[in-house]
């Protein structure tokens, strides 16, 4: 039972790494088997022989399976280190010739249009290559998770002189020229915001909204444009909460209350109660 598994696993992980059903069957018949003639494996494998020999053929062009001289020849698995660094290879380099390639093509113009990211993975992805092309300013709002996440594409921004700075929530590692300033109602947001947030400002040019699960693996919403209009009143928002932040906690700071959390708008209770429904406003 647990070969079974074992080798269901094997070949789920071949296909995922681009071999088709049988090609995964046929090279892990060969593992566990050793040599066979292409007839014997037709038989392990429980498939037609005329398909057995067209994917021996093909592993044996990819070096994956090794084939005796002689008729009727006997194949032999090459070992899994050498096929998968062969396969790691591979990828790099039809990635580095695809990278090139899609650089390339002329960037469209910026459209002004907002889209949605369904992905956490792609969230981050997202905010790094923001934070890459970044030349100027960087303003950001990041919880926990997705500040570590990001946290040495932050310290090689502000190492090429981008100013970079944003809000963060409780206490956090320092970051080689990033300036940090803890958020009002810090302790709040903790308990009520309803997932962790990110939010990226780049250059005034693009910005980055999404609000993701605890551990990100998943979405709630996340939202990024380069309308120039939204980045700007998206940076022009942003940089007066960081500066906000500046003038201390004090409640008896005028500028105090006009944060998100100590004015409690609508829109605020609203989002906080579909979160948790039983935690008072």
């Amino acid at each position: 039972m647990q070969t079974l598994q074992q080798s269901n696993e094997a070949e789920a992980g071949l296909r995922a790494l681009g071999f088709t059903e049988l090609e995964a069957r046929i090279y892990c018949t060969l593992l566990q088997a050793g040599p066979s003639t292409g007839y014997r494996l037709a038989k392990l494998c429980g498939k037609a022989p005329p398909n057995v020999y067209q994917a021996l053929g093909h592993l044996t062009q990819k070096g994956v399976v090794l084939a005796e001289e002689g008729e009727p020849s006997a194949y032999r698995a090459s070992a899994p280190s050498e096929v998968l660094a062969a396969l790691k290879a591979n990828f790099e380099s039809a990635r580095t010739a695809a990278d090139e390639a899609l650089r390339s093509l002329a960037r469209p113009a910026d459209d002004d249009r907002i889209y949605q990211i369904a992905e956490a993975g792609q969230v981050v992805e997202r905010a790094r290559a923001m934070l890459s092309s970044a030349r100027q300013i960087v303003l950001f709002d990041l919880f926990p998770v997705p500040l570590e996440a990001l946290r040495g594409d932050l310290a090689n921004c502000a190492a090429r002189g981008v100013t970079v700075a944003g809000l963060v929530y409780g206490e956090s590692a320092e970051i080689a020229g990033v300036t940090q300033r803890r958020a009002t109602a810090e302790a709040r947001v903790a308990t009520d915001w309803p997932g962790q947030q990110l939010t990226l400002v780049v250059d005034g040019q693009e910005h980055l909204v999404a609000l993701m699960a605890e551990d990100l693996a998943g979405v709630h919403r996340a939202l990024w444009s380069d309308s120039a209009y939204l980045s700007c009143l998206q940076h022009s928002g942003l940089s007066a909460e960081i500066r906000l932040t500046e003038r201390g906690r004090s409640v008896a700071d005028p500028l105090a209350v006009l944060s998100l959390f100590a004015s409690a708008p609508a829109g605020l209770a609203a989002l906080t109660r579909r979160s948790n429904p039983e935690t008072p406003l």
